[in-house]
């Protein structure tokens, strides 16, 4: 049984739409994921544990920005600190909520210059999972990187003298086991009363 005339249009249509949705649903993770393993886009990589360490020095800068109606407060500690290529350090970025309710985020990080974005390597970070703060917490969130020593060899890095560690903090749901606490708490006041 052939198809034919305006069926086959309409089919070939459909499937077009299909195939278009299907890459845009399977674009972002896939970009997420490539970024990550290539380094492309400022993405830096995570690692479990620093390696060689040189003499040469390089200074890192942070920065915290919140996407618009995040209620947080957020801010580094240090804004800049020098370190030795491929040692560890140590960073603190400090986070308030000064609402009256519990906040959730979810921090997006980003590394420029773009071409050291493959030599900044993070071994614990804040960003890694959901943060919840509740109504007045403060919290001070660690993240522990180094520069891999690659980068003093890199074609296009290699002339890096400062690397910028930026968040960006965006308000999320909040993880269904915070909203369910909430919840029998309130159904617990509620019944109490």
């Amino acid at each position: 049984m052939a198809i034919e005339g305006k069926s086959k249009t309409a089919l070939q249509a459909v499937g077009v739409v299909v195939l278009m949705g299907s890459l845009a649903w399977a674009s972002v993770p896939f970009y997420d994921w490539f970024c990550r393993v290539t380094g492309f886009g400022g993405t830096p990589n995570v690692a479990t544990a620093a390696g060689d360490v040189l003499d040469k020095t390089i200074k890192v800068r942070f920065d915290a920005s919140k996407e618009r109606g995040m209620p947080w407060e957020f801010k580094p500690v240090e804004h800049e600190m020098t370190i030795r290529i491929g040692e560890e350090g140590l960073a603190f970025y400090e986070a308030y909520n000064p609402t009256d309710r519990p906040v959730a985020g979810q921090a997006a990080y980003n590394v420029a210059p773009y071409e050291a974005g493959a030599f900044f390597s993070k071994i614990a970070c804040f960003c890694f999972e959901e943060q919840v703060l509740m109504p007045g917490e403060r919290v001070m969130m660690p993240v522990s990187f180094f520069v891999d020593p690659g980068i003093v060899t890199d074609r296009d890095a290699k002339h890096t003298n400062h690397i910028t560690l930026s968040y960006t903090f965006y308000e999320i749901d909040l993880p269904e086991e915070t909203q369910a606490a909430l919840d029998a708490k309130k159904d617990a006041e509620a019944s109490v009363n």
